[in-house]
């Protein structure tokens, strides 16, 4: 390391606190259930001029606004960890400014045993 390096920084591990900062210190967002790493968010077309906004959960709301996009699509595309991905979406979510759409879970799908009967009864047609 040369001295011009700060203390905080190692060549091999990158930055040692700015995830920590950027979550301030947080493993979850406050008020919010685990976001599914398949839930798909979805932001307003207009970006909010908040000066409040951290230039990460800035960053966040612009990958929403294309498309929707599912959790672990925004943090492969943010660069950031799933963790810190999550915290800040969650952040976003009880500001309101962006959407989320739960995947189905299996338990809320219909009885297999009741498809079979629907497709029998339409194949009888």
């Amino acid at each position: 390391m040369t001295d011009s390096t700060p203390q905080w920084y190692d060549d091999e591990a990158g930055p040692l606190v700015r995830l920590y900062a950027m979550t301030a210190g947080r493993a979850r967002s406050v008020g919010e259930t685990a976001l599914d790493l398949m839930a798909t968010i979805e932001a307003s077309p207009m970006v909010p001029d908040n000066p409040m906004l951290s230039p990460e959960k800035l960053t966040l709301l612009r990958i929403c606004q294309r498309q929707p996009q599912t959790v672990t699509d925004i943090a492969s595309e943010s660069n950031l960890p799933l963790g810190v991905v999550r915290v800040l979406l969650g952040d976003l979510i009880g500001a309101g400014y962006i959407t989320v759409s739960r995947p189905i879970q299996p338990t809320q799908l219909p009885d297999s045993h009741i498809l079979k009967e629907v497709l029998d009864g339409l194949r009888a047609l």
